[in-house]
């Protein structure tokens, strides 16, 4: 219930639709408890045995004898002076027009429902989106891609049906119950304490078969996200599956994780099939022994119900059935989606690891210097990927980060923007600990290049204006194209900038993806550059040329360069190489030369490649 009650509080945004959906809907249980009421003259008549006052009662609404007796005398009126069946089809009509109000209301009760519905479930979207992005990079590297776009999709979708279809139960259905148990009780206490009885029993049943729904749902659920893995892989890795020609094998581990997903559904569907015919078993159940036990009232001398009565009293009864019913199927349906609430809260209960403080500082310019300071750093608490970093870069400086792969040269860029905080020591600008600072305005100092161009299924126009929130023109754009020598194989497709790249811009070549990515790190034009191997992707022509482009871009810009080929950063102002997390050596391009170390080495690794 606390799990139904985290999702339902989106519900509070909708207030006013919530409270015009619960007016309507008592409106509506008020024109069918009315409808029934006008029966009991009907039914008298065709029993014949409709006793008419001799002089109008005083009504009082608390005696359910002093309202009979009303009804009694106006409908004898009516008979004595229009005949039985003019009164009896002016009472038809009587009933049909509140059975037409009462269905009137009860649609208006479901319109405003409806924004209600939808609403809570795009704004858990919504809400759910926008905490994936702001959860550190290292909550995705723990996960399977397949299992968040599950929660994201199927487990909302799942609320959605299970959940939110509910809603209309929630809001409607008590109100039904409510109101016809107070009317059974005003008309027959006894009979209605027998009943109350029963219910609780039904009830019982019912929920016992709910808890397991809401096990196997779980199961499910976790299930279709290892499907949702295999395919985002399978997607992904097409080139190798069949490269290696593991299409079969692929594709029995597929097959064998959705029929193990089959199976669960199957078992679910049966669960929760078994909702209505047995609620409708123990309602009819239910309904017989009222008749029994009715009857016996009824036939007995001193009852104080008489036949017509007692059918309006089995009327009104069979009025809870249906309520009854809806709200057993609506719990069955949040047993089985509580399982996804559960799913869901698991990303959006996840702690934000990188947060900001409440009193972070605004900082739009940098002016002086970045430090790493007695820095270290391991991925989840493991092996210690930085080791005693210290660093300190000038405004205006290029700093080139080499070493051998593993050894921390990435994960120092990444701790820059605050994609990962260190465990122990910091880094500052301008004498301010990145933590200190908003975030925001951190990352929008810094233009990123990876060496894994991260493009979009958009335009090419969009894909280099990302994260521009100003309107950008499109001699900005090309401007910044032509820096990155990308603006010649731009114009030669078919709609130029506006030509769309296909996902992660397969459309491209690696190459000009590459280049794409760095036109988009020159239109931010930020004072702090991150390269991470911005040219591995490159020919040899186009390096030549992206590489004079990024040295004119860097001048008077601070960089921080990461390289494997060491020809490309052999003019940066200082060279760090890191070895095992450690600064191993630092210093110019020729002083490392000479000191005959690590850097040498792969110098030489590399004049010979």
């Amino acid at each position: 219930m606390d799990k139904l009650l985290k999702i339902l509080r989106y519900v509070k945004a909708y207030k006013g639709y919530a409270f015009l959906n619960i007016f309507f809907n008592i409106l509506a249980v008020i024109f069918s408890l009315a409808s029934f009421a006008v029966f009991m003259p009907v039914l008298n008549m065709l029993f014949q045995n409709q006793e008419i006052p001799d002089s109008k009662q005083e009504l009082n609404w608390s005696d359910f004898d002093s309202l009979k007796d009303n009804f009694n005398y106006f409908s004898g009126k009516m008979i004595s002076e229009y005949g039985p069946l003019e009164t009896l089809f002016y009472i038809s009509l009587v009933i049909l027009g509140l059975y037409f109000l009462k269905n009137l209301f009860r649609y208006l009760a479901m319109f405003f429902l409806a924004p209600i519905r939808n609403g809570v479930v795009r704004d858990l979207r919504n809400d759910m989106y926008k905490k994936s992005m702001i959860l550190p990079i290292s909550y995705f590297n723990e996960k399977r891609k397949g299992d968040i776009i599950s929660r994201m999709t199927s487990d909302v979708l799942e609320v959605e049906w299970s959940i939110m279809s509910s809603l209309e139960a929630v809001f409607r259905e008590p109100i039904a119950i409510v109101a016809s148990i107070a009317v059974l009780f005003y008309m027959s206490p006894s009979l209605t304490l027998f009943v109350m009885i029963l219910l609780p029993i039904s009830g019982f049943l019912i929920g016992q078969i709910g808890k397991s729904l809401k096990r196997t749902s779980d199961k499910s659920q976790k299930e279709m996200g290892i499907i949702l893995s295999i395919i985002e892989e399978t997607i992904s890795g097409l080139r190798i599956i069949k490269g290696f020609t593991a299409i079969g094998s692929t594709e029995k581990k597929f097959k064998a994780v959705n029929q193990n997903y089959t199976n669960l559904m199957i078992k679910l569907y049966r669960k929760r099939d078994l909702a209505s015919p047995l609620s409708e078993f123990l309602g009819v159940t239910v309904v017989v022994i009222i008749l029994w036990y009715g009857g016996k009232l009824i036939l007995s001398e001193n009852s104080a119900m008489d036949a017509a009565a007692f059918l309006v009293y089995l009327g009104i009864f069979s009025q809870i059935l249906n309520p009854a019913k809806a709200i057993t199927a609506a719990y069955y349906n949040v047993q089985k989606g509580a399982a996804s609430v559960e799913r869901i809260e698991g990303i959006l209960d996840a702690p934000e690891i990188i947060e900001q403080k409440s009193d972070a500082v605004n900082k739009k310019e940098f002016t002086n210097s970045i430090i790493y300071k007695d820095l270290q750093f391991s991925y989840n608490k493991g092996t210690k990927v930085l080791k005693e970093i210290n660093l300190s870069i000038q405004k205006g400086k290029t700093i080139a980060l080499v070493g051998a792969s593993g050894g921390g040269k990435s994960t120092m860029a990444d701790l820059l923007p605050r994609f990962y905080d260190p465990e122990s020591g910091s880094i500052s600008i301008d004498g301010i600990d990145i933590k200190d600072i908003v975030i925001d305005d951190l990352r929008g100092l810094m233009g990123i290049v990876t060496q894994e161009s991260i493009l979009f299924n958009d335009t090419v126009f969009n894909n280099i204006a990302l994260g521009i929130e100003d309107k950008v023109s499109k001699e900005d754009v090309i401007a910044a194209a032509k820096i990155a020598n990308a603006h010649e194989f731009i114009e030669q497709m078919e709609n130029g900038y506006e030509s769309f790249i296909g996902d992660r811009g397969q459309k491209l070549s690696g190459g000009q993806r590459q280049r794409l990515s760095i036109a988009r790190a020159v239109l931010k034009n930020p004072p702090i550059m991150i390269l991470d191997e911005a040219t591995s992707a490159l020919d040899t022509e186009s390096e030549r040329l992206v590489q004079q482009a990024l040295e004119n871009m860097m001048k008077n810009r601070t960089s921080l360069v990461i390289a494997h080929r060491l020809s490309t950063i052999q003019h940066a102002d200082e060279i760090v190489v890191i070895d095992k997390g450690e600064i191993a050596e630092r210093g110019l391009h020729d002083d490392l030369l000479r000191k005959d170390g690590i850097y040498k080495r792969l110098h030489s690794m590399q004049a010979f490649a």
